[in-house]
């Protein structure tokens, strides 16, 4: 039978740098930014399970984790490292005859015809905590969206299976949010159709989410509900379908002359690193957030085709800093460059 199995890294960032520094082990960990608490506007990156049992998340203010958990370890973010890591745990997920789709630097998906998927899990996590010193989770499903699903069940460090004969009984009276795909904008538009749990999502035709959802959607919603998904592994190497950066600064923006400066330095930086992968772009993303948190964000195609103008990159990004609203200033800008997929 094809079963499909998702490698979950365990706390994977954090993991590796306690691997570094094995005198943390077992301490509240903290990664982001330059590692520095009293810094401003820095932002957690990941954090060790003892720091989380303090409260401790991704996204939050380095300075809010330092309050909750005063206590833990402050590091800095070394990506070299973590994708180093990333490719060790890789090269040994293929050692073994299936075939393994990469999903950034801690998850992977595998599948193939696997007669018992439990003991290829057990074999799977013991080789890669043999191979890195790194633990991780595998759920077992029929499909992505079950063995995804799954993995969470088995942090940290175990093995959970979510089949279509048992995904009802565990998901259905679990809120909507919960199925993977499904976001904050989402589960408003749910919870204003009176569809709030997996269940009575699963129960709810397609034509009755069409209004709010458009047809792709719409018909996605139910069979996800369900408990059904993608069962195809593309072993094709990994490659990068966007490019981002973005800053917290220190000190508000309010002039919009200055804010521009900020998008269009940002734009042409990454057009830059797009050009030395040999990639070409397609559309553009500005990301505002203003101090109040609320984070817009604004998207155009470029009509011109893919390209690696900088000219071109910087003018559609500041273009779109029309589509905003400057009636508060601003603590965080961000662009996205959409990568055309190589031939």
């Amino acid at each position: 039978m094809t079963w499909l199995l998702h490698v979950d890294m365990d706390q994977f960032v954090a993991a590796v740098e306690i691997l570094r520094h094995p005198e943390l082990r077992g301490r509240p960990v903290v990664v982001g930014g330059a590692g520095d608490p009293t810094a401003r506007r820095q932002v957690v990156s990941t954090a060790s399970y003892e720091a989380r049992a303090h409260g401790v998340h991704s996204g939050m203010p380095l300075r809010r984790a330092a309050q909750l958990c005063p206590e833990a370890v402050f590091l800095a973010t070394d990506p070299a490292a973590y994708s180093a890591a990333s490719d060790e745990v890789m090269a040994v997920l293929r050692r073994f005859p299936v075939d393994v789709e990469v999903w950034g630097w801690d998850e992977a998906f595998i599948g193939g015809d696997i007669a018992d998927p439990v003991a290829l899990a057990v074999k799977l996590k013991a080789a890669v905590f043999a191979a890195t010193g790194l633990s991780c989770a595998i759920g077992i499903g029929e499909n992505k969206l079950q063995a995804k699903t799954a993995a969470r069940f088995g942090k940290p460090g175990g093995v959970h299976t979510l089949t279509t004969a048992t995904w009802l009984d565990v998901m259905g009276p679990r809120p909507a949010a919960e199925l993977w795909g499904v976001g904050p904008k989402t589960t408003r538009k749910l919870d204003e159709l009176g569809l709030h749990t997996v269940a009575e999502l699963a129960g709810t035709p397609a034509e009755a989410l069409i209004e709010r959802f458009g047809p792709r959607m719409a018909a996605w919603l139910p069979v996800a509900a369900a408990g059904g998904g993608d069962t195809h592994i593309s072993t094709e190497p990994w490659v990068a379908r966007s490019k981002s950066r973005e800053n917290t600064y220190a000190e508000d923006l309010s002039d919009p002359a200055e804010i521009a400066r900020e998008v269009a330095g940002m734009a042409r930086a990454l057009t830059a690193d797009v050009v030395a992968d040999g990639r070409e772009i397609t559309h553009v993303a500005v990301k505002v957030r203003y101090v109040s948190f609320f984070t817009p964000t604004r998207e155009t195609k470029l009509r011109a085709g893919p390209t690696t103008d900088p000219d071109v990159v910087e003018r559609a990004a500041v273009g779109l800093l029309e589509k905003f609203e400057w009636k508060r200033p601003v603590r965080l800008l961000g662009v996205r460059v959409n990568l055309a997929m190589p031939d």
